[in-house]
């Protein structure tokens, strides 16, 4: 809450069908009071809420449908806490409404088109009249934006809600993908969407300032921007920051335009020679300095610039990445983040002076730290693990890093797991290609360094990603410790191209993806292969998306070193795979074909000796079952042996009912008797 002493959960009474807010404080962890329930307003179950910024109006969400990775629809609410009226925004089902800052005014998209509903009058006031599926969409982003940059909401509100900012999608000229859906009636559909695979169009993306008091939209001419990944307020009302991007993804400009005169003037730029990631962090403070990070010193790190966009101060510093940046308190002139100054494989919550000077380490348990800080930075809640510590919620004061309380220690699950048979994680280091690559690996239970055991290697692989880390088990690691209790060593290698080590570890991969990460792999297992307790003739790898890309390639490539592959949803050409994504990392297929060909599984079917594993849902909208479909079809004409299976209708994460405990059933008994 914006008084920094309270937070809010929603609370679900199952008894009595229905739900609350709750407001309890930081310092005693108590209820303070009911500050809406379903049951008095008559709102259906509401599954998600928002405070306007003054928190006058809460947005209750009801009726919700997913529609891809980030987007929704639903039927919303704007719940008035000084009136005790609740009002509903519209009859049909809306995507991203969105508050004005004094709550007054709540605007959103219906049809690819926006709208702003008037909370005082009642009147519905239509922004854009050009919206149409697969062809124009007006405030919310089109498939690759939203799977790609991270966001959906493509509009808003400067700080006084008299200007909405938005961005206009022509995908016209975008490829069009179907799946068939098979469903339960007697004929299947098919599902249509636009979907620009590498090389191809993609949506011509501009910019646009409507000016609810004049009803007049002013276009935005932003040059020679190709996409434009993000767009934020400054805190005047008139000012707004835009970042832009060429189709290369190596050159990142942020411009600042006046809303006045929809004048645009040159803020910031960075280029690299390979890419450029778009993340959040970004502060504008009240004279309209900033502070931003960036990997320019080969490392992520914390800057500030001033007003004009000249440096002002790098802020930290040295061979460790920033990896979140939680803000900063004007209060205190403190920034609050989080990073890998002990180690690549941990995490700990520091704060640092607006000067770059005092910074202080608020976070002492090894393993992986997080934080969420009060609205006013006076409190933060620590999450905590590693790999013998369950998640451990614990409250702090900002200022210092004291713990003020216990919250959750999760000590029930700890006992819980006293009756199983369980192995620890062992780090390590492994020097491969010349580095010292991270390790984890679990053994038998009973290990025993005289006999021989059978070796599955896990691994992801994808640019700036991280499987070797000291927290706690994600739900493969105790399918994991499940292999291992039948006799099988498990092991992580995150190879080059991941991410945590440095500017230049994850981005030697640019142009080339699969090529050293293929090479590290296949160079772990024929290291750990020398162990002599290890079955040099029983190795495995598996992975699921990019990590099915890289078995894939492995079992072929490393015909020689691995005797069995599983590859769930994998990648097998980068032809086939969204621009934003692929060209970041491999540029275009007409500009790079050998690097597109010479590490794709496609290239390769005739190399396949051992057991090999394909599984796809038919309804993967991100890596499309055509990935497989080709797959089976080269190594059918190459008249080799293999084990695949569908899952119809079922997306990238194939779940649903009893198909995550079939799937994980299936590569079981798979790996049991092959391996």
């Amino acid at each position: 809450m914006n008084d920094g002493e309270h937070f809010t959960i929603l609370n679900m009474d199952d008894a009595r069908m229905v739900n609350s807010i709750e407001q309890f404080a930081y310092e005693t962890l108590e209820r303070t009071t009911t500050i809406l329930s379903s049951e008095e307003t008559g709102v259906p179950l509401f599954s998600s809420y928002t405070f306007s910024d003054d928190e006058s109006k809460i947005l209750l969400a009801t009726e919700v449908e997913k529609i891809y990775r980030r987007s929704r629809r639903g039927i919303y609410y704007v719940y008035d806490k000084e009136k005790e009226a609740t009002v509903k925004i519209s009859d049909e089902k809306i995507m991203s409404p969105h508050l004005s800052p004094d709550g007054s005014k709540v605007a959103y998209v219906l049809d690819n088109d926006l709208y702003v509903f008037n909370l005082l009058t009642g009147d519905t006031q239509r922004i854009t009249t050009d919206g149409e599926y697969n062809a124009i969409i007006n405030g919310v982003t089109d498939w690759v934006y939203e799977e790609e940059f991270g966001f959906v909401r493509a509009f808003d509100w400067n700080s006084d809600g008299t200007i909405l900012a938005f961005l206009r999608f022509d995908e016209r000229a975008v490829p069009e993908f179907s799946m068939d859906v098979y469903g339960e009636d007697l004929y299947p559909s098919q599902y249509r969407f636009k979907y620009p695979k590498a090389g191809e169009e993609n949506s011509t993306v501009t910019l646009h300032l409507y000016k609810l008091e004049e009803d007049s939209r002013v276009d935005v001419d932003l040059m020679d921007a190709y996409y434009i990944p993000r767009i934020q307020w400054k805190n005047q009302a008139d000012e707004l920051s835009v970042q832009t991007l060429n189709r290369a993804q190596n050159d990142l400009k942020m411009y600042s335009i006046d809303a006045a005169d929809a004048s645009v003037s040159l803020l910031l730029e960075e280029k690299d020679k390979a890419y450029v990631d778009i993340t959040d962090n970004l502060t504008f403070l009240k004279d309209n300095s900033f502070i931003w990070t960036s990997e320019k010193s080969g490392f992520n790190h914390i800057y500030l610039y001033n007003p004009d966009g000249s440096l002002k101060k790098q802020l930290t510093e040295g061979p460790w990445e920033v990896t979140n940046y939680y803000g900063y308190d004007p209060g205190s002139k403190s920034i609050f983040y989080r990073s890998t100054e002990n180690g690549s494989i941990v995490r700990d919550v520091y704060k640092i002076g607006i000067n770059g000077r005092n910074k202080k380490r608020l976070t002492e348990m090894e393993g992986t730290n997080s934080a969420t800080f009060s609205a006013n930075y006076t409190y933060f809640i620590n999450s905590f693990s590693n790999t013998e510590v369950p998640n451990r919620y614990t409250l702090h004061r900002a200022s210092d890093g004291k713990k003020i309380k216990d919250i959750l220690d999760n000590s029930a699950l700890s006992i819980l797991l006293q009756d199983y048979k369980i192995s620890p994680k062992e780090f390590s280091t492994l020097e491969i290609n010349g580095f010292d690559l991270n390790m984890w690996m679990i053994k038998p239970l009973d290990f025993d360094p005289n006999k021989k055991y059978p070796l599955l290697l896990f691994q992801y692989s994808g640019p700036g990603s991280q499987q070797v880390a000291n927290r706690w088990w994600g739900n493969n690691d105790y399918w994991h410790q499940m292999l291992a209790q039948q006799g099988i060593v498990v092991a992580c290698v995150d190879g080059r191209g991941t991410g945590f080590k440095g500017r230049d570890f994850k981005k030697m991969t640019y142009r080339e993806l699969g090529k050293f990460e293929v090479e590290d792999q296949i160079s772990a297992a024929k290291i750990l292969s020398e162990y002599s307790w290890i079955d040099e003739d029983r190795t495995g790898i598996w992975g699921w998306s990019y990590g099915g890309f890289m078995s894939s390639n492995c079992i072929l490539q490393g015909n020689d070193t691995f005797e069995l592959a599983i590859a769930v949803a994998p990648v097998t050409s980068w032809r086939f795979y969204d621009t934003v994504y692929t060209e970041r990392y491999m540029s275009t297929p007409q500009d790079n074909p050998n690097g597109y060909d010479d590490n794709s599984p496609l290239t390769y079917p005739a190399m396949l000796k051992g057991d090999y594993l394909l599984i796809h849902g038919s309804g993967d909208d991100n890596v499309h079952v055509q990935n497989t479909m080709r797959m089976v079809e080269e190594l059918v004409q190459a008249n080799k042996d293999f084990d695949w299976a569908i899952y119809p209708d079922k997306r990238h994460g194939i779940s649903g009912g009893n198909t995550r405990l079939q799937l994980y059933n299936k590569m079981t008994n798979f790996i049991l008797n092959k391996l």
